[in-house]
């Protein structure tokens, strides 16, 4: 096993923080827009640093980053339906494409020479394409975290996929942190791993992550439905939404008398072919319509009246920092992590649910039961009416647990009262 070193082994930099965040994902959205919270954060916080985050994101390049911010395209995968992994772009076989992955993280971790290194959600990266880099950045100092969202997956499918990728063993080898993006009363993510109590001990609930409207998007013409109260229905990235859609759609299509208006945004990954199938069926109700992505979709949430979405990380914590009344319709495949974290926020009283099950394909979905819960949601209780303390406190911690880490102090338990909530 390698020297974890002390804070005292190296001692934060005159020249200013060095920030490397890692994310593997090529798909969605909510890794990204993770990622970049936090990296906005930290450089706003503190003065003169500087964050790289390396991600598979083919879309990084639409979103903007505050100044001291910047990013590290690696060349892109996707998943296929059968489970297993292809090259997203390239023509080359995806050991080749994993090879070149694994050569940019460890250049980029040699030249940043990063203080502290962020790693979201897979502790060995894609396919371990991170392990060299890993090793690289323990012998040079940095302190490394291990971010997880509030939900990962059921504890036994967690337990075997990490059991399989030898995320523990990485989890104890490399990372002195772990930062759960949410709270324990919700939560706990990593309860079904076997961990060493001392590694269990690094576990820290920071709390989720609070999201701000970012600037006023200049010239922008919405559709004329958000000129009336309007749901917004979202399906994140979009490459797994369509069934929600077609319910949402299904719904203004058998009740005509559903009044309240809807305004559809695919995301960017819905195909083309389908996407103009949904706006020829949507030509012909008028109080829905759809547009195909937004970058600063925050400012459409905040006009809304509610939200209808799948509830995944992101989603949910805009839900939150906007304070919307939301119907989450979570997917059941290929994890369980959005059923989870809706079955959750159900219960304490934050969102109401239909059950994603019906999202399936062949699945015989009622439209007036979509219907129903869209014509609800406007009078139903905000998420504000629940108190859970801390719960957005996310960035706040975040914050606070680097300036430790700067101050060159132990950070093995810091954020004791986000762990408490």
């Amino acid at each position: 096993m390698l020297h974890h070193p002390t804070p005292g082994d190296h001692p934060f930099r005159a020249r200013g923080l060095r920030v490397l965040i890692y994310s593997h994902d090529t798909f969605g959205l909510g890794h990204l827009r993770r990622c970049r919270a936090i990296a906005n954060r930290l450089v706003t916080a503190h003065e003169g640093a500087s964050v790289v985050i390396i991600s598979g994101s083919p879309i990084i390049g639409q979103f903007e980053f505050a100044d001291g911010v910047d990013y590290v395209r690696l060349p892109g995968v996707v998943k296929l339906p059968n489970g297993d992994y292809t090259t997203s772009s390239l023509r080359l076989p995806l050991d080749e494409t994993v090879a070149m992955r694994q050569a940019i993280l460890l250049e980029t971790a040699r030249t940043l020479k990063p203080d502290l290194v962020i790693v979201d959600k897979e502790p060995t990266g894609f396919r371990g394409e991170i392990l060299p880099a890993l090793r690289e950045l323990r012998r040079n100092g940095a302190r490394i975290v291990l971010g997880v969202r509030d939900v990962l997956d059921e504890d036994e499918v967690l337990a075997g996929e990490w059991e399989r990728k030898g995320a523990v063993d990485a989890l104890v080898e490399f990372y002195d942190d772990i930062w759960v993006y949410g709270l324990e009363r919700v939560y706990r993510p990593l309860a079904g791993l076997s961990l060493p109590p001392e590694t269990r001990e690094r576990i820290v609930y920071t709390g989720y992550l609070r999201r701000e409207l970012p600037e006023k998007p200049q010239s922008v013409r919405y559709p004329k439905v958000t000129r009336e109260p309007f749901v917004l229905v979202t399906a994140g990235g979009g490459g797994d939404g369509e069934e929600m859609i077609d319910w949402v759609v299904s719904a203004y299509e058998a009740d005509p008398g559903l009044s309240v208006n809807a305004l559809v945004v695919f995301g960017p990954f819905v195909e083309r072919t389908r996407r103009a199938a949904f706006m020829e069926r949507m030509a012909q109700l008028p109080r829905i319509d759809a547009i195909t992505f937004d970058a600063k979709i925050e400012h459409l949430m905040s006009r809304s009246v509610g939200v209808v979405a799948m509830g995944g990380y992101n989603t949910f914590c805009e839900i939150l920092s906007l304070d919307k009344r939301a119907l989450i319709v979570p997917r059941r495949v290929p994890r369980l992590e959005q059923t989870l974290r809706a079955r959750q926020a159900a219960r304490l009283g934050l969102v109401s649910m239909l059950d994603g099950a019906l999202l399936g394909p062949g699945a015989r979905r009622d439209p007036m039961l979509m219907a129903e819960a869209i014509r609800r949601l406007p009078e139903q209780p905000l998420p504000s009416s629940v108190t859970l303390p801390h719960l957005l406190d996310g960035l706040d911690s975040i914050e606070a647990l680097t300036r430790r880490i700067t101050a060159g102090e132990r950070a093995d338990r810091p954020g004791a009262a986000a762990r408490r909530a």
